[in-house]
């Protein structure tokens, strides 16, 4: 199964209908090098939608939805926000995300002929995106998953990732390629700072 914007930087995608929320916040443009922004306009942010949401995973019984400008627009505004939360930054600092939009989205709720019950995406343009974002974010809280997706430490990368480690203790999509080169100018830095440090006295 391909998610056009997280395969894009060659990383695993998220379990279940959390790849879509995922893919989502890889639509911006991040990377080494920077890959262009999905959402940039309406052209290439409906493509992307086409192509997720039609992953049979998902399991929607309603039709692709059309994007126009101003869905496009906010659609952005959501995404940005979302990854706010998940920024490295953010965590125990409650007071900021306070200017984070809270955004709202009403759900359809189908019971299935199994007797399980499944709540699927209502509204149109950018709402019915953020509800099915809002559903999957729920699921994934309920499996304990929702913790685990992540936006790289690195500010030259800032890839969205989810945590496989056993402990969920991943800062980097890839220590290889972000966490060594990130390691390295700390120590570097250090380093010359300390040289400094000794010239001066």
């Amino acid at each position: 199964m391909s998610w056009p914007a997280t395969d894009r930087y060659e990383i695993q995608t998220a379990p279940d209908g959390l790849a879509f929320v995922q893919d989502l916040l890889n639509t911006l443009s991040a990377g080494k090098p920077r890959e262009t922004d999905l959402l940039l306009d309406r052209g290439t942010a409906q493509t992307w939608l086409n192509e997720s949401w039609g992953h049979q995973s998902l399991q929607l019984t309603r039709p692709p939805v059309e994007l126009g400008d101003e869905d496009v627009e906010r659609l952005r505004a959501f995404r940005d926000g979302l990854r706010e939360r998940l920024s490295p930054a953010a965590e125990g600092a409650q007071p900021e995300h306070a200017a984070v939009p809270q955004p709202e989205a009403d759900a359809t709720l189908r019971l299935s002929p199994d007797g399980t019950v499944h709540a699927e995406p209502a509204g149109n343009g950018w709402n019915a995106v953020v509800s099915l974002v809002l559903i999957e974010i729920l699921n994934a809280q309920r499996t304990d998953q929702w913790r685990r997706l992540k936006v790289c430490r690195s500010e030259r990368c800032r890839v969205t990732f989810f945590d496989r480690s056993r402990n969920n203790s991943a800062v980097w999509h890839d220590v290889r390629r972000c966490g060594h080169p990130a390691n390295l100018r700390a120590y570097r830095n250090r380093q010359r700072a300390q040289r400094d440090e000794h010239s001066a006295v």
